[in-house]
């Protein structure tokens, strides 16, 4: 028996209904509210316990969540001298049964962790675990497709068949010192690769990589090896032709948005042509890639869309706020955004300041500290330097309800789906009457 401790993170999940997929017994304990994670667990019947030391029991093996500290659940383990793995070290174990791929980077990881599992899936099977919550797994499948985190360096527990690089930037500040120290970390990344390393060379870091392993870049510059040309960006998607080291590949129709997505996606493909596929195969699950869950999900609501986007570091944010531009220019934008972490907060104010005042109307809701109990900055410190800005609380769905012609983007990593969803169904129905 699997026991997780803080069950319904978004790796965690995915991890629990892996281990469930492959026949274990899988049960956990977590927060009783909602949280986005629970559809998977839910689907598999995987129970979900209030958190509560009589809940260990011997002959469990435990794996704990890495937001999770000395819990009196998990001192309960210790004291009946039960294997405990965090979780990074639950899933280096476990993917050690497969030809990993791991996907690094400090921006694009779930959306390209996501687009890979749906197209190799479809072509051959494969194994995944993705950072939107999302896990699947067989003893069958010879790929596992593995979202890598390098928050404390947690992805260098892993030692992957191929190694993805989608950029590197400078994020997670209460534990990187600089973008020096980031770089270190992507470096040592990239030297656990057993084949090849596949980063985007289109950005400004990944270059300074010194590393012992073959590196292939992909990117719109011409010094790349897997190159995108001929690149035509519309109200439908994209569509380009690919060039891997000078020789034509394929040609590509996206149904997504933003050149973001697009190199996001040249990742994928350049797996699959060392992988040996056919470019018209590639292509063709390419088409139904609809995205990554809480990435630029659309829900229309009269002449509004809302969309729903994890992005809050400012680099994320610009490329969906591109995104929107490309698929809807003849509506206004507006962004509800929950800033993520003090630290974060405070390292990107005037980020933040710049992209909420480039729209037409901007909402802040209070810092979510995640791991931080307080910070040296608040909500109003960002409100009162944006024009036509105001405070919104988890319950002021009204406070939206006079836009009108205009995409609403929802920014945040953590849960505010109920904002969000009391501001769609009061929407609906005040259309229907």
């Amino acid at each position: 028996m699997y026991y997780f401790v803080g069950i319904k993170g978004s790796g965690m999940s995915a991890l629990a209904c892996i281990l469930f997929d492959l026949g274990y017994e899988v049960m956990g304990s977590d927060a009783l509210e909602h949280f986005f994670t629970e559809e998977g667990l839910n689907e598999r019947g995987i129970k979900v316990l209030p958190a509560d030391e009589k809940n260990i029991k011997e002959g469990m093996i435990i794996v704990k969540g890495n937001s999770v500290d000395d819990s009196p659940e998990v001192i309960r383990a210790e004291e009946l001298g039960l294997s405990i793995y965090t979780y990074q070290e639950m899933v280096a174990k476990l993917v050690k049964m497969f030809r990993t791929i791991t996907v690094g980077g400090c921006h694009g990881k779930t959306s390209t962790t996501s687009c890979l599992a749906h197209v190799l899936n479809n072509l051959v099977g494969a194994n995944y675990l993705i950072g939107d919550g999302t896990g699947y797994a067989s003893k069958e499948n010879k790929f596992f497709v593995l979202e890598a985190c390098e928050y404390k360096r947690h992805f260098l527990e892993y030692h992957p068949y191929y190694a993805i690089i989608t950029n590197i930037d400078y994020d997670h500040v209460d534990y990187f010192k600089d973008i020096d120290d980031v770089i270190d970390a992507y470096r040592q990344y990239a030297d656990n690769a057993e084949k090849i390393v596949i980063a985007c060379g289109d950005d400004r870091y990944t270059h300074s990589l010194d590393v012992n392993k073959p590196i292939f870049y992909y990117g719109l510059d011409e010094d790349n090896d897997i190159i995108a040309k001929d690149v035509n960006y519309t109200d439908h998607g994209i569509s380009f032709d690919v060039f891997v080291e000078d020789n034509y590949y394929g040609h590509f129709d996206l149904p997504i948005y933003g050149k973001h997505q697009l190199l996001n996606t040249l990742a994928v493909i350049g797996v699959c042509y060392y992988e040996r596929f056919e470019a018209k195969d590639v292509a063709k699950q390419l088409k139904t890639y609809e995205g990554a869950k809480r990435r630029f999900s659309e829900t229309v609501v009269g002449d509004n869309v809302v969309i729903d986007d994890y992005g809050h570091h400012p680099t994320e944010m610009k490329a969906t706020l591109k995104a929107v531009k490309q698929k809807y220019e003849d509506k206004d934008v507006v962004i509800v955004f929950q800033p993520h972490t003090f630290s974060r907060t405070l390292e990107f104010k005037d980020d933040y300041i710049q992209i909420l005042s480039s729209v037409s109307k901007a909402f802040v809701m209070d810092i979510y500290g995640a791991r931080e109990t307080e910070g040296e900055i608040c909500s109003e410190d960002l409100i009162k330097e944006i024009p036509n800005c105001e405070h919104i609380g988890i319950d002021e769905y009204d406070k939206l309800n006079d836009i009108e012609n205009s995409v609403i983007v929802f920014f945040s990593p953590n849960d505010i789906s109920k904002l969000e969803n009391d501001y769609i169904e009061n929407k609906l129905e005040s259309t229907e009457e």
